[in-house]
């Protein structure tokens, strides 16, 4: 991606996980596997798709009157990225702060937890509920995200995308 040192918003962050499900698809087979989790307008498909081909995340190919996407960014890649800054973020860049917080709050050892958490988007698994509005909310969204899981209906709309 263009920026590295920077995620995707959320909702630029659910078509690039839609285009990495599909490996390939024009605007409204993005906007298909998106409106399963939130039901988006093609317009909006169209604007994210395009702000991603600007980030570099992904590429496209005339096709007909519109275009084809592709995603260039590697999926591990930016999973790493979420990982690397919200460990920054929560708990200072520290991996053993963050296996003393997941041993002292689940009274379980972290290895199976970080593996879950990785393989989210696989098990259905879903994050708690963040706090409206703060940068926790941002974090755990991002995070969510990257890793393909969804946020629980209840959860607070996520913020606007940043220009």
């Amino acid at each position: 991606m263009g920026r590295d040192r920077e995620l995707p918003p959320p909702l630029e962050m659910m078509c690039l996980n839609a285009l990495w499900d599909i490996t390939e698809g024009n605007v409204e087979d993005v906007r298909r596997v998106v409106s399963q989790e939130r039901p988006l307008a093609y317009t909006t498909v169209l604007t994210l798709l395009d702000r991603l081909t600007r980030r570099g995340a992904v590429s496209r190919r005339k096709e007909g009157r519109g275009f084809r996407y592709q995603p260039v960014a590697d999926r591990n890649k930016v999973r790493r990225l979420a990982l690397k800054l919200f460990l920054e973020h929560h708990f200072g860049g520290s991996e053993a702060k963050l296996k003393l917080f997941l041993e002292t709050e689940t009274g379980a050892t972290a290895a199976p937890l970080l593996t879950h958490a990785a393989a989210a988007g696989e098990s259905g698994m879903t994050f708690p509920a963040p706090v409206a509005h703060t940068q926790a909310a941002v974090h755990t969204q991002a995070m969510a995200t990257a890793v393909g899981a969804q946020l629980p209906s209840g959860s607070p709309a996520p913020l606007p995308p940043r220009e």
